[in-house]
């Protein structure tokens, strides 16, 4: 039945335009620009937010948000001399896209409390690729921008 209801629709394409507007949505709601973000669409595909602020406890290390579609949200700090991001916690929850505000309040949380904010273990919401799968809970946008949100929370 999916390939009858998505013939002539091009999910790749429907998929990068909604990833794109989702991750402008966060990086709003976490308080930076669209360009501190960076979108990789290769299988799995993640996308990063740097943020402009450090951690208390971390002075010295670059704080972002790093979402991917196998385990949803992340954040993670990176060595000030460079080298590979080290994960702080997992949002988790039930949602791999969960509302921009949700992921605002991980932040949050994890700037006062720590890592001990959210989850040590990365969860598992589903397999990467199908990423039809995915396009109906994205933003849909178009020439004026976002027309319609994926959810009510939104």
């Amino acid at each position: 039945m999916d390939t009858l209801i998505d013939f002539g629709r091009d999910i790749e394409y429907h998929f990068a335009r909604g990833l794109r507007a989702y991750l402008a949505r966060v990086a709003r709601a976490v308080g930076v620009g669209f360009e501190s973000c960076s979108l990789d669409l290769e299988v799995p595909t993640s996308g990063y937010v740097a943020l402009d602020r450090a951690l208390p406890d971390l002075p010295g290390h670059d704080l972002a948000l790093i979402w991917d579609e196998v385990h949803g949200w992340s954040a993670v700090v990176e060595p000030a001399g460079g080298g590979a991001p080290k994960v702080l916690a997992y949002l988790g929850g039930t949602e791999v896209l969960p509302s921009p505000r949700a992921v605002a309040r991980f932040l949050d949380v994890l700037r006062l409390a720590g890592p001990p904010a959210g989850s040590f273990r990365p969860p598992v919401f589903r397999a990467a690729g199908r990423h039809e799968d995915l396009v109906d809970w994205l933003p849909v946008t178009g020439p004026e921008g976002l027309l319609r949100p994926s959810s009510p929370a939104w």
